[in-house]
């Protein structure tokens, strides 16, 4: 498993790099490995090799691999969220990055209140505005806030946002710009329970053009464990 340790030295080398180009701060940026149908003996060995937060796009891959690994990680729920799978996590993620919609959040609203729980959230954004991709339409995304505000047990801490895959990936920096001003925008608010600390954005094809741009989360999965 040298390999792993390499992959990933290498890739918070291209952080540091990335931050350190646009005079940003590299120990605020937070790599999340995306360990989708990654084993459990490559998951085990990435964390002995410092790695601290996992992002699963399935619920069923997520509850699966927390039965083993439980709190030795921070799991982030990245993949499109079912209203009906919401409560089998919403006592397990620290961080849901793909909040899409209100009835979702009014979900999951109601199921961390039923365990008092506060559940910090991303809003998804399409900001490329692709009919394959979840994620509200970022001229909703302003009067959208107005409405999750008023939420108890939801606390929304920034977007979350997936570019296109393309060849050049300079081509992914509008893009990775456009929800950076949308965070802004949405900062003028200041809203009680909204708040702009993330930015996720990023993955392994593009996520130096994400850090330069402004992302403090990175979500790398073949960059560290290989095409799968």
């Amino acid at each position: 498993m040298v390999e792993i340790r390499q992959k990933i030295e290498d890739v918070n080398k291209t952080i540091q790099d990335a931050a350190n180009k646009k005079g940003h701060d590299p120990s605020n940026i937070n790599l999340i490995a995306v360990t989708k149908t990654v084993d459990m003996h490559k998951i085990e060995k990435a964390i002995e090799c410092g790695v601290t937060d996992i992002g699963e796009n399935k619920v069923q891959e997520l509850l699966e691999k927390y039965d083993h690994l439980k709190d030795k990680v921070k799991w982030h729920m990245i993949g499109h969220l079912q209203k009906n799978k919401v409560k089998y996590i919403v006592d397990k993620v620290d961080l849901i990055h793909s909040l899409d919609s209100y009835e979702l959040a009014l979900e999951i609203n109601k199921r961390a209140k039923k365990i008092d729980r506060k559940v910090s959230c991303l809003l998804q954004v399409n900001v490329s505005n692709e009919t394959t991709k979840f994620g509200v339409k970022s001229h909703e995304a302003v009067d959208l806030m107005y409405v999750l505000d008023k939420l108890t047990h939801v606390k929304i801490k920034g977007l979350m946002t997936m570019a296109p895959y393309v060849k050049d990936k300079e081509d992914t920096r509008k893009y990775f710009k456009s929800l950076k001003e949308l965070s802004k925008e949405i900062s003028k608010h200041k809203l009680q329970n909204i708040e702009m600390e993330y930015l996720s954005m990023g993955m392994s094809n593009d996520f130096d053009i994400a850090i330069e741009e402004g992302a403090n989360l990175v979500r790398v999965g073949s960059a560290i464990f290989g095409k799968r």
